[in-house]
């Protein structure tokens, strides 16, 4: 049995999450990746939104209660 599941998050959006998860700023996500900083925003914004929570700390927490991420 495969260990993936269907993610609720695009590829681009999982990376992002997994660098805040890191304690990457926007900035040094934007870096990272080789997007824009608003480009970031927008990804974070959207995946908000996507999960109807308010904040990125409350989507990083839904997103570990969902099974997206972990903490170990």
């Amino acid at each position: 049995m495969s260990r993936f599941h269907h993610s609720i998050l695009t590829k681009r959006e999982h990376e992002i999450f997994l660098l805040l998860m890191k304690d990457y700023a926007t900035k040094e996500i934007a870096k990272e990746l080789g997007i824009s900083e608003k480009t970031v925003r927008n990804h974070i914004s959207n995946t908000i939104q996507k999960l109807g929570v308010s904040s990125r700390a409350q989507a990083m927490l839904e997103l570990i209660r969902l099974g997206e991420f972990s903490l170990d």
